[in-house]
């Protein structure tokens, strides 16, 4: 199955996945290292966006930065006969986090773009997620619940100029098992706030403000309207 190529010009949106509209939790995941740049303001924004609609729905942020575990053992609990499970039985500080989505509402994923792919924190976080739904019988993707799910990306690059392979081929799992996500990226974002004591004379910080000017607002209004959007259980529009 084929999914969509890196990042295109401005923010991408593809159809969501939703079974129901009683939406009770939502869990937002932070892959990047920094507690208030780019990703962890968007994903604020995003859950601004939930509890504006409805403040009843449970809205857990986590960020694994803080979290102390590994990728993928390669144990195959979650393939011994009989005893299979699409949650990973690695016990770890990520197992409570996992078994928690297994049961959330929609999920929610952000990571800054490092080297055209997501954290490594991010693509650990995923192996985990994931390889528990692969079935080895019929190679079937298989979640313990489908469920809408959005995908943002923050990065240094330009729409018409970047590197980023977004979530890559984990993307195709989260397809297959949970729905077709949602995306938003946001282009261009600060590196640091003060350029100045930091030898990164290829930027010009004037250049990077302007942009910043320009479209910091719309993307953090679009994390807003998106976190809207999944708590109206209306994932299956397209961004107007």
């Amino acid at each position: 199955m084929a999914f969509a190529a890196a990042v295109v010009a401005g923010v991408r949106v593809r159809a969501g996945n939703k079974e129901n509209n009683d939406m009770k939790k939502i869990i937002i995941i932070d892959g990047g290292p920094r507690r208030n740049m780019n990703t962890a303001q968007m994903l604020r924004r995003f859950a601004e966006g939930v509890t504006s609609v409805d403040e009843s729905i449970e809205v857990k942020t986590v960020r694994l930065y803080d979290l102390d575990y590994k990728g993928c053992m390669s144990c195959m609990a979650c393939k011994v006969k009989g005893r299979a499970s699409n949650v990973c039985k690695f016990k770890d500080a990520l197992t409570p986090l996992l078994e928690e989505i297994a049961q959330a509402d929609g999920l929610v994923l952000g990571s800054p773009i490092y080297f055209g792919d997501v954290t490594g924190q991010m693509r650990a976080f995923l192996e985990r997620l994931s390889f528990p739904w692969l079935s080895y019988n019929d190679y079937s993707m298989t979640a313990p619940k489908r469920m809408p799910v959005v995908l943002i990306e923050t990065m240094n690059g330009l729409p018409d100029r970047n590197n980023s392979n977004g979530y890559g081929s984990m993307e195709y799992c989260i397809a297959s098992a949970l729905g077709e996500p949602e995306h938003l990226a946001a282009y261009n974002t600060y590196q640091v706030k003060d350029y100045g004591r930091f030898e990164l004379a290829s930027f010009s910080e004037e250049a990077k403000r302007r942009w910043r000017d320009a479209h910091w607002e719309e993307d953090l209004q679009k994390a807003f309207d998106a976190g809207r959007r999944m708590a109206q259980g209306a994932a299956d529009g397209l961004l107007r």
